[in-house]
């Protein structure tokens, strides 16, 4: 060790790092919906990801990835799986053919429908794990930080 760098700061790290505790978190309830989303074949992402694709029209790319806070290279990345599995469609757009637009497919809606429940079930134990069970004043944090 090294008297610049005492233990106490690592002590200080773990007891204080938001972006530790969220990290930590986010990694731990991430595994509990991929173990409960699995029977569907989805990821906790793969999810996210195909629910931000229920809408009435089909989004542009760049307005998903807003929406999930992520890059297009990491969307379009992510959009592979679920393309190859015929869940979702990526077509270019009418207007702009450079941009591309998405939407879920009859088996994407399909994959969906049996997800859902699956979805609720899970965050309804997630949410008997925080004070009082109630997730709505964490959300409103974490809606505060992203913003």
């Amino acid at each position: 060790m090294r008297s610049d760098l005492p233990l106490t700061t690592t002590h200080e790290v773990r007891d204080r790092c938001l972006c530790l505790h969220l990290q930590r978190a986010a990694r731990a309830i991430g595994r509990r919906f991929d173990d409960a989303l699995r029977p569907v074949g989805l990821t906790h992402g793969q999810y996210s990801l195909m629910v931000s694709l229920n809408r009435p029209s089909p989004p542009k790319i760049t307005e998903v990835a807003s929406f999930l806070a992520m890059d297009r290279t990491t969307l379009t990345a992510n959009l592979k799986p679920l393309e190859r599995r015929g869940l979702v469609l990526v077509t270019p757009d009418n207007k702009d053919r450079r941009s591309r637009r998405l939407s879920l497919t009859d088996a994407g809606r399909d994959v969906l429908v049996a997800a859902v429940p699956i979805w609720r079930e899970t965050h309804d134990a997630i949410d008997m794990l925080l004070e009082g069970g109630d997730s709505g004043p964490l959300k409103a944090d974490l809606v505060a930080l992203s913003g």
